[in-house]
């Protein structure tokens, strides 16, 4: 190190070091001390000794880590040296002091130029205690350039501005170095308007560095659920989707980070009755997890199957309602989410031919409504209207809106979602024929009234016994015939008798 202070201060430093490493007075991980071995010279400038007139400026070795002492006067390292692992608590060090000095020893502490060995070294001491760092030669002023030239002129004038120059670019660049934050918190987000999106973001130390893996999600940008890299505080977008197995209950991501901060600690050295030294210590890690604050509920894009009829009268339909993705949400509870479908029934005096939309200037004569039951969800329920008011085409065109829904089914439809059933869709199209009009009641045959035969004048008793009939036979065998048949035979009988004209 530095030329020997006077003795009464060296044997009081000397004695400090001792007691605080026997009474084992450093706080932080508990490691188990490696076997004591004598340190090596490192990498440096000066004479390699305890004492000497030169002191020695850099580097020593312990296996193969260079370390630097950390006690400003007090004799070089060169007895066997104990390595007491990372400590967060050296002697009363600050963390800001411990960051600084891990910062130096693992970024340019571990070389062979020994220029740098020498700036790192004179950087950590003055770190550490800089009154006794620039004095304990002989120096009396405050500058730190003409302190290390105070001591370097006579170790290695050639080497003294270089070594000058490197310190204050190291004490600069050490005094910047934050005591980071070790721990933070992982975030995740979800989007009020569709649960499949949200973000995560890493609240960590501005220079911590590390990855995130996703359980149930992905990165949107990379469909990968890892991600390296992680840059503290960015929020990145992120796609859900419910594991494949899901019976429809709501699902929850997680998520897990794994981090690392440079550590306000050092790997501690200590050689009794000579020095402590400090090397490189290894970043702190530590590791978050994250969950979401609320499951997200499953999406699904429902369809209808509909198979018309009349009956009685009425339209009445046969509505399927099936879910697009295959699996039916339920809610929490475990019953199944409600779904609100309405349709429109039209008339038409022909059958209209099926299109996407409604014709113009058509307007519904009906309207049917269904809500699916929590208790089975998916199935087919049936619908009717009232009796229909008269013939004609009738044709029904279901839908499903967005709107429609109540609050606890809205989550559960993409954005806007809508499904609008075809226009006279075979299926949806029946004709209400008119009924034939009444019969008319079958004609009645007229009846043609029986003319009576003219009155004939009774012939004389002798003239009736001519014809063989008797009035007994008139009333009671021969009818009208038999007196017809009299009457003729009296009539020709008279007319023979008459008298002929002659000519």
């Amino acid at each position: 190190m530095h030329h020997p202070p006077p003795r009464r201060r060296r044997l009081a430093l000397a004695a400090l070091a001792f007691t605080l490493a026997a009474a084992g007075l450093v706080a932080g991980p508990t490691l188990v001390a490696s076997p004591a071995e004598a340190a090596d010279r490192g990498t440096g400038f000066g004479t390699w000794a305890p004492l000497s007139l030169t002191g020695w400026h850099g580097s020593m070795r312990v296996g193969d880590v260079h370390t630097y002492c950390i006690h400003p006067g007090l004799p070089v390292a060169t007895g066997p040296t104990t390595d007491l692992g990372v400590r967060t608590d050296v002697n009363g060090l600050s963390p800001q002091q411990l960051v600084s000095i891990n910062h130096l020893v693992t970024t340019y502490g571990q070389t062979d130029d020994p220029v740098q060995a020498a700036a790192v070294g004179w950087a950590v001491k003055i770190i550490v205690d800089r009154d006794t760092s620039l004095h304990a030669w002989g120096y009396e002023g405050d500058s730190v350039r003409e302190g290390i030239d105070y001591i370097l002129r006579r170790a290695s004038p050639e080497n003294s501005v270089a070594v000058q120059d490197r310190t204050e670019r190291y004490l600069a660049e050490a005094a910047e170095i934050r005591v980071p934050r070790v721990g933070g918190a992982l975030t995740l987000t979800t989007d009020p308007s569709d649960p499949t999106r949200g973000t995560i973001t890493a609240d960590v130390d501005p220079d911590a560095i590390g990855g995130i893996h996703l359980d149930g999600a992905v990165f949107a940008d990379s469909g990968s659920a890892d991600r390296a890299a992680v840059a503290p505080g960015v929020a990145y977008p992120i796609l859900a989707s419910p594991p494949a197995n899901t019976d429809g209950r709501p699902y929850t991501v997680r998520a897990r980070g794994a981090f690392t901060v440079r550590s306000a600690a050092i790997r501690y050295f200590s050689t009794p009755g000579q020095q402590e030294s400090a090397g490189p210590a290894e970043p702190t890690r530590f590791d978050l997890t994250a969950e979401d604050a609320a499951a997200r509920p499953v999406r699904f894009s429902p369809r209808i199957r509909t198979d018309a009829r009349l009956e009685d009268g009425r339209f009445v339909d046969a509505v399927t309602f099936s879910p697009g993705e295959g699996v039916w949400p339920r809610s929490a509870d475990g019953t199944f989410v409600r779904l609100r479908a309405r349709a429109d029934v039209y008339r038409t005096g022909a059958f209209p031919a099926e299109s996407a939309t409604i014709p113009d200037g058509l307007e519904p004569i009906a309207r049917l409504e269904l809500t699916t039951d929590p208790a089975t969800g998916a199935g087919t329920y049936t619908a009717a209207t009232d009796p229909l008011p008269g013939p004609g085409v009738y044709t029904a065109v279901w839908r499903i809106e967005h709107a429609d829904q109540d609050a606890a089914t809205v989550p559960h439809l993409p954005g806007r979602f809508s499904w609008v059933e075809r226009f006279a869709s075979p299926a949806q199209t029946e004709q209400l024929v008119a009924p034939p009009p009444p019969s008319a009641p079958a004609a009645t045959p007229t009846v043609t009234p029986t003319v009576p035969p003219p009155p004939v004048e009774k012939p004389a008793t002798a003239a009736l016994a001519t014809t063989g009939a008797s009035t007994a036979g008139l009333a009671t065998g021969g009818g009208i015939a038999a007196v017809t048949m009299a009457a003729g035979v009296a009539a020709i009988v008279l007319a023979r008798r008459r008298p002929r004209a002659h000519a």
